[in-house]
This record gives C-alpha cells, sequence and structure tokens, in this order.
C-alpha cells in the first residue's frame, strides 16, 4: 500500500505497476491513519505488514509500532522500500511471497524488540484481490501467533467475511473466519482512491483472532467439511447440500440433523456457527 511515488531510487523512469501482482496503491494518507488507529498499533507491538507497495502505510505503522517487518513480494520495490527506510532502525524489508513465508519463523526471530518481548503481534495490509482468501486463511490455519490482522480488501470480499447468519453473503467464509476470529469493520475505501484505479471499491477489516475458538468441535476436518457441503449447493436444502457433496448417504444425512436437532429443509445460510458445530459432531460421531 502507498501513495503515488513512482520513480525508482536510480532515477531510471516511472515504476510500472504489475497487474499480476495486483497493485493498486493508496494515496490518501486520511485513510491510512484510519487503517492505523483501527489497527490499535502500539509501541510495544511487532507488525507484519503484507504488501507494503512503496511505503505510505509502512511509514505511519512503524512510527506507532516498535518493530514492523515489511514482507513484499515485487523485487522491483526493495530498492525503493530500502532507500525510503534503510536509516529506520524499527523497519526489516524483506523480499518473500507471503504464502511460502514461514511466518512463526519471522514472529520468533524479530519479536524482542529493544530487549523484552512484544507485547501484541499485529498483521497489517493491503491485500491483493486475487489472493486476499488465500493469505487470510493460511494465517489462520496455520495458527500464526498473532493477534489480529488489519486488512485492506476488496469490499465484497469484505462483505462476506463479517455477514451474519441470514445474510445473502452469508457462506463458507463467513464461517470460516468468524470461527477463528471477531471481525470488525474498519472504513471503506473508494476506488478513486488508488494509483491505478481498480474497478471495484474496497474495505478494511480487523479480524482479531481468537485465544480460543469461538465454539468447540470435536473434529475440525468435518466441521469444515459440513461448511464446504452446505454451501456447495446454496439453492439446495442443507439435507440435500450434505447428500451431493459430502459423500453421506440420505439415511446418514437425515440422521446426522435429526441428532443436531436441525430442520433437514433449512438452507445452510440460516445456520450459526454453533449449529453448524452441532452438525459436524453429530456426523463425528454418526461415521
Amino acid at each position: 500500500m502507498c501513495a503515488d511515488r513512482k520513480k525508482t531510487e536510480k532515477g531510471k523512469g516511472a515504476f510500472r505497476h504489475s497487474k499480476s501482482l495486483g497493485q493498486n496503491f493508496l494515496k490518501d494518507s486520511s485513510v491510512i491513519a484510519e487503517i492505523i488507529e483501527g489497527s490499535d498499533i502500539s509501541e510495544n507491538d511487532l507488525v507484519i505488514e503484507i504488501g507494503p507497495g512503496m511505503g505510505a502505510l509502512t511509514e505511519m505503522a512503524a512510527d506507532a509500532a516498535g518493530r514492523l517487518v515489511a514482507v513484499e513480494l515485487d523485487k522491483r520495490l526493495i530498492p525503493v522500500l530500502e532507500e525510503r527506510f534503510g536509516s529506520r532502525d524499527n523497519i526489516v524489508i524483506i523480499n518473500d511471497d507471503i504464502l511460502k513465508t514461514d511466518l512463526n519463523a519471522l514472529i520468533g526471530k524479530y519479536r524482542m524488540i529493544d530487549g523484552r518481548e512484544a507485547e501484541h503481534v499485529r498483521i497489517i495490509g493491503n491485500l491483493p484481490y486475487y489472493i486476499t482468501t488465500p493469505i487470510i486463511m493460511k494465517i489462520l490455519e496455520e495458527g500464526v501467533r498473532a493477534d489480529s490482522i488489519t486488512a485492506m480488501m476488496q469490499k465484497e470480499v469484505a462483505e462476506r467475511i463479517a455477514a451474519p447468519p441470514g445474510n445473502k453473503t452469508y457462506g463458507a467464509l463467513s464461517v470460516a473466519v468468524q470461527y477463528y476470529c471477531e471481525v470488525t469493520k474498519i472504513c471503506d475505501v473508494g476506488r478513486h482512491l488508488f494509483v491505478p484505479q481498480p474497478k471495484v471499491d474496497s474495505a478494511v477489516l480487523r479480524m482479531d483472532i481468537r485465544s480460543e475458538k469461538c465454539v468447540e468441535v470435536s473434529d475440525e476436518k468435518a466441521f469444515f467439511r459440513c461448511i464446504k457441503a452446505g454451501f456447495g449447493q446454496r439453492r439446495k436444502t442443507l439435507y440435500n447440500s450434505l447428500c451431493g457433496a459430502s459423500g453421506m448417504t440420505k439415511e446418514l444425512a437425515g440422521k446426522v440433523l435429526a441428532e443436531a436437532g436441525i430442520d433437514k429443509d433449512r438452507r445452510a445460510e440460516t445456520l450459526t456457527i454453533e449449529e453448524f458445530a452441532k452438525v459436524a459432531d453429530a456426523y463425528a460421531k454418526a461415521r
């Protein structure tokens, strides 16, 4: 995420944004300030920034944090970041793919700040639209030892993540993220505030990672299998979706829903996370 700075450190012309990397740089400092405030970063915190771009968010976040580690995939931006922040003792710049980065190892390496352990680990970033979900789910599924993720993403994806049961955008992604996190919307960000301007608007969410999951399940694989099956055919009832996508027989699906106390004519989008947990536990028990 960055303001519109286009010259590289060698002065060899304008930096060309990469469509393949989903680069859209934010140019509004008031929005950046709102993101920093919403992230609740303090001077005792370690911040991991995903995709710093040319550093607009980096600068304000590092001013608030004890240490900031910026992970940037585009090697062309590394000299730009090093020129801008090379004199800052509390900024570390790493050229790597966040989807291949061992984040727990990174946190372990940089968690000590001036001889004391960071109070919180906060992950921030302007996430490329095309890999927003893989990045978030990597952090959550790998059990990265962070306290929160504050991320800008496509508004449609943010709405899906934050959606409550019964909402038309409520789906498997909503349940998965809310199982791991408490989700809060920080702000909307219009497309006109980016360079180059994308075709869609964005939004910023803060996802506070739960120390304990919001529900207890006896088998997480069964839990996520039931969720995937339930939302796999949204127009069908949960009963028919379970039969069609999860490999359950009609008899087993009926038995599972009866055990969970769920009417078989309900649709997946009406179930709470707690109800999905009951279905998964009944499925795990009945197999």
